[in-house]
């Protein structure tokens, strides 16, 4: 029995080294921020971005609403707070911060602004990440201090023929010389009046299909550019979206962005990392709805009683805001996840699938939260609503998200 038991000992110690090492790393994971559980330096940057949209953006947003225009100091102070180039080197003017802090920064604005988060968004998930990535040294030294400082940056890939079909463009790109003469449209192409860089994808070779697709770095003062009618939205009205017309324009063979040919593997990873981009900005709108509506209910008074005490009313925004936090959790995972250089691609669809589709279903509560006023301009309820529309279409419409999804579940079984 004393050797049995002694056996026994011997074979719990040899057990209870693994289990109390799993507890430790348990402990130490435990202690590891959460995807939306920020570091100090994320507190810092979100409560300064928080500031500035309120001070700044915040008593300007309804004249640019109306007038269907971007206030020039509104953009004027996204560069002079740094953000426009929040992934650039310091060395070239930019902030030198982190894919995640892109997302803060959307977010935060987007609570404020949709159409001023937009303009963000495009410029640090698609732009610099594209020159980033993809250009010469050359072009980068050109370039990304520019994007830091003054330069707003438009991505055009979408044409009238050409939508969730990215790929069928007819724009042409044929090679004369030392230059790519560029013939096409392009459609619902975003920042087209702010920007003074533009990314332009074209086919040098349609015989190649999506292959001869290539991306071009084209300035605004190119003679063969031609900005077109600025939209006429729903909403995001300060946010300009034109059509673009290329006649011969001329552009050199060192302004392609990446190499000939590779386009489409361009547009499809800037896509991927834009696609959470645009579910941080669904996820600020979402907040920014639920946190305008739920002071009016908390002051309203009927019946005897603020309407925010009523049963059905707290049923429904208590179900609003687990929605909004389900949403943001995905959002943050999968920017947390590409920050670490991980396969992003389901996890951004995810994200953006919901954070939309939770973004259209709390801006449409708020309205009927707010009651009659939350139908009127008078109120901002109405704008969130109005913006919100979009997050299901721009940057791969809802069902090319499920697509997306079913296509990486299908892979698991075959």
């Amino acid at each position: 029995f004393v050797a049995n038991s002694e056996k026994m000992l011997s074979n719990l110690a040899r057990v209870r080294a693994p289990v109390a090492m799993l507890r430790a790393t348990a402990a130490r994971s435990m202690c590891r921020l959460a995807s939306t559980q920020f570091s100090e330096e994320e507190l810092m940057l979100q409560d300064t971005v928080r500031r500035f949209a309120k001070e700044q953006i915040g008593p300007r947003v309804s004249a640019m609403d109306e007038a269907c225009k971007m206030d020039q100091q509104v953009i004027q102070g996204l560069f002079d707070q740094g953000l426009m180039g929040i992934e650039i080197d310091p060395d070239m003017g930019g902030s030198g911060m982190s894919f995640v802090d892109s997302c803060i920064v959307i977010e935060e604005i987007a609570k404020i602004d949709p159409a001023v988060a937009v303009l963000c968004d495009i410029q640090n998930t698609l732009i610099v990440t594209a020159f980033r990535k993809y250009a010469s040294q050359e072009l980068q030294r050109k370039y990304l201090p520019r994007f830091a400082t003054d330069t707003v940056g438009s991505f055009c890939l979408s044409e009238t023929s050409s939508g969730s079909d990215a790929f069928a463009m007819k724009t042409r790109a044929d090679l004369q010389g030392d230059e790519y003469v560029i013939n096409g449209e392009k459609c619902w192409i975003s920042n087209s009046l702010e920007a003074g860089v533009f990314v332009v994808f074209a086919n040098v070779d349609p015989s190649k299909g999506y292959k001869g697709v290539t991306a071009f770095v084209v300035d605004k003062e190119n003679p063969g550019l031609i900005i077109g009618k600025k939209e006429n939205k729903l909403g995001l009205t300060a946010s300009s979206t034109c059509q673009l017309t290329f006649t011969d324009m001329r552009v050199p063979k060192d302004h392609v962005l990446g190499n000939v040919g590779e386009g489409y593997k361009i547009a499809i990873g800037l896509l991927n990392e834009g696609r959470i981009g645009i579910a941080a900005q669904m996820v600020g709108l979402a907040e920014g709805a639920y946190e305008y509506a739920l002071p009016y209910m908390h002051d309203r008074k009927q019946f005897g009683q603020s309407i925010a005490d009523f049963q059905g009313m707290q049923f429904q925004y208590a179900d609003a805001a687990v929605d909004i936090e389900a949403a943001r959790t995905l959002t943050y995972d999968a920017a947390r996840i590409k920050q670490a250089g991980g396969d992003v691609v389901t996890k951004a669809a995810m994200a953006k699938y919901y954070s939309a589709n939770v973004a259209e279903s709390v801006a449409s509560r708020c309205i009927d939260w707010l009651g009659g006023v939350g139908f009127t301009k008078e109120f901002l309820a109405e704008k969130y609503y109005r913006d919100v529309k979009v997050g299901k279409i721009y940057e791969g419409t809802a069902n090319i998200q499920l697509q997306t999804i079913a296509k990486a579940i299908q892979k698991q079984y075959k």
